[in-house]
């Protein structure tokens, strides 16, 4: 195993050689790779939903090609390199496993979790709840991670209906919303709804994925019983399709 990772290392510098290496690879930067880096982790995830793991073994090679891509360009500007990368996971890892790796036995909660996650972004220098809250995060998971912050600190509803309040009245507020009052008041909507969510104790990204799954399904379906001509029926009959589609799943 150590030998396929320095052969990696070893292609990684040779393709950001200045003189012999590729002139694309050579040509990028930190900000340049960083989303092929965020693309590579959806393809991951893309490849277990659909349980092709032949596929996911290319796609977790792909994502590690992009730690070794960045380890690198690090390396060249003095940061740091690919076995300080591996030492300060496995350090983390460790630190934040002390029932495992330490002597306090027992099992890690939810909250005892969150409390070694706190205590090493105080140590770092943290001075807000909403610090380490990645700004590149999709945002609506960036929105749960921000609401679950200040609910920590106590900042938060104590059962569902304050929030089922708050999204009826962010609905009414954007249907009185001006139009350049329009993008804010969609916004609170969303984040109403997320807190919502949550309150009943699921993950809202992972909610809206099944949805997004299931209104794909259910679309496609609707084509093949149109025939070929969906586009071209009236609305009223396409919604019968689509209940059509509904009856079909649930018998």
């Amino acid at each position: 195993m150590p030998q396929n990772i320095e052969r990696l290392l070893k292609i990684m510098k040779r393709l950001r050689d200045p003189e012999r290496g590729c002139e694309w690879d050579t040509a990028q930067s930190f900000e340049t790779i960083a989303p092929y880096t965020i693309e590579e982790a959806y393809e991951v995830a893309d490849a277990i939903e659909r349980e092709d793991y032949a596929d996911l073994k290319g796609e977790l090679g792909d994502l590690l090609f992009q730690v070794v891509f960045h380890s690198q360009m690090a390396s060249e500007a003095g940061h740091f390199d690919f076995g300080d990368v591996v030492e300060t996971i496995s350090e983390k890892m460790e630190r934040r496993h002390p029932h495992i790796f330490g002597d306090e036995g027992g099992v890690m909660e939810e909250a005892r979790w969150e409390d070694l996650k706190a205590a090493e972004r105080s140590a770092a220098g943290s001075q807000s709840a909403m610090d380490g809250v990645a700004k590149a995060l999709p945002a609506l998971m960036r929105s749960q991670k921000l609401q679950k912050r200040a609910a920590r600190h106590g900042f938060d509803w104590p059962d569902t209906e304050g929030p089922r309040a708050k999204v009826l009245e962010e609905i009414q507020e954007l249907d009185e919303a001006t139009e350049s009052e329009r993008e804010e008041e969609a916004g609170d909507f969303l984040f109403a709804a997320v807190n919502l969510v949550r309150a009943y104790g699921m993950d809202a990204e992972q909610a809206l994925r099944a949805a997004n799954a299931k209104f794909e399904r259910r679309f496609r379906a609707m084509e093949n019983l149109a025939g070929g001509d969906f586009e071209t029926r009236s609305l009223e009959a396409q919604e019968e399709l689509w209940q059509a589609v509904k009856r079909a799943e649930k018998s």
